[in-house]
């Protein structure tokens, strides 16, 4: 019998599932309309014994029978039909959100809806969550009272100016974070961006405010602000070092070339043999270097603090030229070069810092000379074009590779930078050019082919209109040190030989 029932009630579920399948109801409601369905009729099959039983009590056996059959069918379908018509209405869906909902939700960062006072009406936006719990649902509070005290000044200007009729206004500010107990109070850097909603009559009705976290972007900020104060105090401590040790370097240079003058000379006795007089003269030589390549250092300190002052004064070109090419003449028949200068005709005075002018000079046709091997030939070309004058430096030395051209005349920056290097030097020479031609107003271009040469082209105001006045800073005033007068009488010890050695020096640390 058990077996019996069994068979019977996995029938009656086949049968209620294909009935619901040809309904098409999804899975997880048809296990259940399958189970009510199996108990609908397992009391519709009791009901059929007992109904037309208890009918035959008071009606014929003949008609009880189909009346109490009929009547349990008709009841069974009439329940199933009710049943599956009530419990089966389709849930009401919700009203679909207006456009205008979808993209106040979507918008990046949080969105909020403002009165004209500045109280928040509505909250949204696409990151909703990522702002703190006191934002992503302010409605009802005023949005100053949210931002840190010290911001709340500028978001009611910002606010204020969409009073008086702007379309937008933007303000950085500040929001309270979730406290954390080892950093302590937080807070978070937004970017407020408010858009004013006006009325037909132009008064303000409404306003649309985006924030966006810009957290991240404010700590770059700071790092990098944090690292150029880094960078300028370095540089500053760096040029006062080189001030310093310069200072202290050249008191004790200048007793070394005093004295090695006065030994040179024999002015307290003669020098019993040929070689003391080689160690003096190499003593004097060395100190000579060595003052020279002090001098440079902080001249390019100086210039990269933009405190080289320059002195502009009227001179003849071609007569700085040729003085330079006779102090570096004796250098370069040392080497076997030719040192040649040319001045084009009718190139007279020029308004520049001769100084300056002969310092570049002396640093080209130096480096031409160290980098130019015996046989070969350095010229030294003076020209005018237009109104500047042109200085070219032309040599058939070495040259500079391709991929070292764009590196010359960075500091130290040399074509042979290794241990192993032919030519001595520290690499400052192109550089204090570079920064002296700068400092003119000028132009400096560089052409070389290895093994082949290299032609230097400096380009410089012939009227001096390129140098700064100094009397348009009068907040940055310029001391150079040593103190260099414009108008000097010569009234040292040194001849004229002591003098060129010193100024041929200089080229050596090019």
């Amino acid at each position: 019998m058990r077996n019996i029932a069994g068979q019977a009630v996995a029938e009656i579920d086949r049968a209620a599932a294909r009935w619901l399948r040809s309904l098409r109801q999804p899975e997880e409601i048809r296990v259940r309309d399958v189970a009510l369905l199996r108990s609908m009729v397992l009391v519709a099959s009791v009901a059929s014994v007992a109904l037309p039983i208890a009918l035959s009590f008071l009606l014929p056996i003949s008609i009880a029978l189909p009346v109490g059959a009929t009547a349990v069918v008709s009841l069974f379908l009439c329940v199933v039909a009710a049943t599956f018509a009530f419990t089966r209405r389709p849930a009401p869906t919700a009203a679909p959100a207006s456009s205008e909902d979808l993209i106040f939700d979507v918008c990046p960062g949080l969105s909020l809806m403002l009165d004209s006072r500045g109280v928040v009406t509505k909250c949204g936006g696409r990151d909703r969550s990522a702002f703190p719990p006191s934002l992503q649902d302010a409605s009802g509070q005023r949005l100053a009272e949210l931002v840190h005290v010290s911001d709340r000044i500028t978001l009611v200007h910002a606010l204020d100016t969409l009073r008086q009729g702007a379309d937008s206004a933007s303000a950085t500010v500040r929001l309270q974070g979730v406290y954390c107990a080892s950093q302590g109070r937080q807070f978070l850097h937004v970017r407020l961006e408010m858009s004013a909603l006006r009325r037909e009559d132009g008064e303000l009705a409404c306003v649309f405010a985006q924030l966006r976290d810009i957290s991240t972007e404010e700590a770059l900020r700071d790092e990098a602000t944090a690292r150029i104060s880094e960078a300028h105090s370095a540089h500053e401590a760096k040029s006062r070092f080189l001030a310093a040790v310069s200072h202290e370097l050249r008191t004790p240079l200048n007793a070394i070339l005093g004295f090695s003058d006065v030994l040179a000379g024999e002015y307290f006795g003669r020098l019993e043999t040929d070689r003391q007089k080689e160690y003096v003269g190499l003593i004097r030589q060395s100190g000579a270097h060595l003052l020279s390549l002090v001098n440079t250092m902080l001249d390019m300190s100086k210039i990269e603090s933009g405190r080289y002052q320059l002195i502009a004064e009227p001179f003849v070109i071609g007569e700085a030229v040729e003085a330079c090419r006779a102090m570096l003449d004796l250098q370069a028949r040392n080497k076997g070069v030719t040192l040649t200068s040319r001045t084009a005709k009718g190139l007279g005075e020029v308004n520049a810092d001769r100084r300056a002018v002969k310092q570049i000079l002396i640093n080209l046709a130096g480096n031409a000379i160290k980098f130019t091997e015996n046989g070969g030939v350095v010229t030294i070309d003076a020209a005018s074009n237009g109104g500047d004058f042109v200085l070219t430096i032309s040599d058939t030395g070495i040259g500079i590779p391709a991929d070292k051209l764009a590196l010359i005349g960075q500091p130290f920056m040399q074509v042979q930078d290794d241990y192993a290097r032919q030519y001595e030097g520290t690499g400052l020479g192109l550089s204090l050019v570079k920064g002296l031609v700068a400092l003119h107003g000028g132009s400096f271009h560089i052409e070389s082919s290895a093994g082949e040469g290299t032609v230097v082209t400096v380009t410089l105001p012939a009227d001096g209109a390129g140098i700064v006045d100094v009397a348009e800073e009068p907040n940055d005033p310029m001391v150079e040190f040593p103190p260099r007068l414009l108008k000097t009488t010569r009234t040292t010890m040194k001849d004229e030989q002591d003098i060129g050695n010193d100024d041929a020096a200089k080229a050596k640390i090019a």
